[in-house]
């Protein structure tokens, strides 16, 4: 055992400090931190009562083409630590970002989106709120949509899907296997949140696209055709439940493609 100590004591003193640098940044460094290249990074954000993997099945047609991609785990706490949490991957990025928000992420995105590294909103069956528009206001001008009463309350300020209302109301054109994984993965969302206001909506000056999903149980499908209109984004139309991200991957990697083609066009 002493020996072995020696061994380690005479090694460490003896290695050059360039060389234990250069290891320390070899075992720190994110293996997938993008380069510092012109080419756009599309950072993904995920909604409420879902997480990161619920875009597990866009993220390799991406790759596929060749764009990188980063994911965002939001809290799901409030709009201020969601942007937090969005601004941190943004810091990462070196070059133009494609954003894209899915559901409650729409409002993430909204907020977090001025950052001057982002050059295209991609929503995705997601809020777009107006400067001091909170989701509450944006849910309660339409007719309350099927998952609303679906919700179960923890009684500590976070609200879930039951997983019959994951089955029925969130992923109706999934599996019952694949909607009951959702159910489990979820991410709780803070009921504070539907009171969370923006401040300075991005898209007023962010170039957008916005994906309808026609058949959408959780956000109105005529709140999302507006919203769309209202930020003049260019839209595409899914006969899809809310989770077109999952039912539909291929046409929703194809839109965000799309923005990235234009950023990329515009350099």
């Amino acid at each position: 055992m002493k020996l072995t100590r020696s061994l380690v004591a005479f090694a460490l003193a003896t290695t050059p400090l360039a060389l234990l640098g250069s290891a320390s940044v070899a075992q720190t460094a994110p293996t997938n931190a993008p380069a510092e290249t012109g080419a756009p990074t599309v950072v993904l954000v995920h909604g409420a009562w879902a997480d990161g993997s619920s875009w597990a099945k866009v993220i390799p047609l991406l790759q596929a083409k060749g764009i990188r991609v980063l994911g965002v785990q939001n809290p799901l706490t409030s709009l201020a630590d969601d942007v937090a949490a969005t601004k941190r991957v943004l810091a990462d990025v070196n070059g133009p970002v494609v954003l894209v928000g899915h559901s409650w992420a729409g409002t993430v995105i909204t907020e977090a989106g001025t950052d001057p590294k982002v050059k295209a909103l991609v929503y995705v069956a997601a809020f777009a709120n107006k400067e001091g528009q909170t989701g509450g206001d944006l849910v309660g001008a339409y007719p309350k949509p099927p998952a609303l009463g679906t919700v179960w309350d923890d009684g500590k300020g976070f609200l879930r899907q039951t997983e019959q209302g994951m089955i029925d109301n969130f992923a109706a054109d999934l599996p019952r296997e694949e909607a009951r994984t959702l159910f489990v993965t979820q991410g709780p969302l803070a009921a504070s949140t539907f009171g969370d206001k923006v401040t300075a909506p991005a898209w007023r000056t962010v170039p957008s696209w916005y994906i309808v999903s026609a058949n959408d149980r959780v956000i109105s499908p005529q709140m999302e055709r507006d919203l769309a209109a209202q930020m003049k984004a260019k839209t595409t139309v899914l006969q899809s439940s809310h989770v077109s991200l999952l039912s539909h991957p291929k046409e929703v990697a194809a839109v965000i493609e799309d923005a990235v083609a234009s950023v990329a066009a515009r350099k």
